[in-house]
């Protein structure tokens, strides 16, 4: 039984060998992967066809929150969050609308532009290219968009659970992160802010371990120990949190009109569907329903919420005596005088308003 038993192990150390031997570093090498598929890609994708494509300029879009990697055993000194942010937005720039909202100007490395455009021209002096037409004009921006990373807010919500019977259990553990993203549209031609949007995204981390240790025979302790750690990226979440507010920028300009859709009949709807978003109740069903209803009703099951009955009191607003008059509405009839409330002292609870001696009877 031994002799099996060794026989096994060394088959598996050589197996192990063989595999190291070659290529180790590759062991659990995986396939590079394309684009990552995201809710708010698939939204910002789906927007429909503007009237005419803005031309915007990125010219930064930094990190500005200064935080570094969150660490409890030891001082980390890289970025919490990507330095890339400026990549990132112009992707989510040529991705909005299948690429037919934006046309995007390069600012980041225009200094490398100007240079190339300066030895295009130096090289058709030198060898004759003088009579060659001009470079066309570089295309200029009507709209940039600035803005950045402002927040990085680690450990907003941290928790766990375990349990453990007769030496055998397991725990888990869970953290969640906060990254804030602000964008802004600027006009070029007067410098006015049209629209600043924020959008905010989650980043959660979780760990899950379990293990045994107990006797399972006289003088044999079994002891067993498995875990693992998932924590998501902050890279694909500060996308998310871009995109998102690149979709923001948008519908809130096709709001106070600074643009406007192809086929204006679908701005409303995707109008409705973002406030709805913005307040928390996207998905919520609203129904009519009276007042009593609003009053006693909770939300159900179904997620439907009771909005409340339009009001039929009247507006009142004071009058020169102090008392409180329903407003008349043109064409109507006066309404009569408001009855005069005293306290038990005989005074009125309001300023000005004679008091019980003196009051007419209502």
């Amino acid at each position: 039984m031994n002799f099996k038993k060794l026989a096994l192990v060394a088959a598996s150390l050589v197996a192990l060998s063989a595999c190291a031997s070659t290529h180790p570093e590759l062991a659990l090498s995986e396939q590079p992967m394309l684009e990552q598929q995201t809710v708010s890609l698939d939204e910002l994708a789906s927007l429909p066809e503007p009237a005419r494509r803005l031309s915007v300029a990125v010219y930064r879009f930094d990190d500005l929150t200064g935080q570094n990697k969150p660490n409890e055993n030891f001082s980390e000194y890289s970025r919490a969050v990507t330095q890339g942010g400026a990549t990132i937005l112009v992707q989510a720039l040529e991705k909005a609308g299948n690429r037919k909202w934006f046309t995007t100007v390069e600012r980041a490395s225009l200094p490398s532009v100007l240079q190339e455009r300066q030895i295009i021209r130096a090289t058709r002096e030198e060898y004759g290219g003088r009579n060659q037409p001009a470079l066309p004009p570089m295309t200029f921006a009507g709209i940039i968009l600035d803005g950045g990373i402002i927040g990085y807010d680690s450990n907003t919500f941290t928790g766990g659970l375990g349990a453990r019977f007769l030496g055998i259990g397991g725990d888990v553990k869970y953290r969640r992160d906060t990254v804030t993203v602000y964008l802004r549209a600027i006009a070029v031609q007067t410098g006015e802010i049209l629209k600043s949007v924020s959008t905010t995204k989650t980043i959660y981390s979780v760990g899950a371990q379990g293990g045994a240790f107990r006797y399972v025979g006289f003088k044999e302790l079994l002891e067993i120990e498995t875990g693992f750690t998932t924590n998501e990226p902050p890279t694909l979440a500060v996308r998310q949190a871009i995109e998102k507010a690149v979709y923001s920028l948008v519908v809130e300009g096709l709001v106070d009109g600074y643009w406007s859709l192809k086929d204006q009949s679908l701005a409303q709807p995707l109008i409705d569907r973002h406030w709805k978003q913005k307040d928390g109740v996207f998905g919520v069903t609203s129904v009519k329903a009276t007042l009593e209803d609003y009053r006693n009703a909770q939300n159900d099951r179904n997620g439907t919420r009771i909005e409340p009955p339009p009001s039929d009191e009247p507006q009142v607003r004071p009058s020169p005596e102090g008392q409180i008059q329903p407003e008349v509405q043109p064409g109507l009839p006066p309404a009569p005088p408001a009855p005069v409330y005293v306290l038990p002292d005989g005074r009125s609870p309001i300023p000005g308003a004679p008091s019980a001696k003196t009051a007419p009877v209502q």
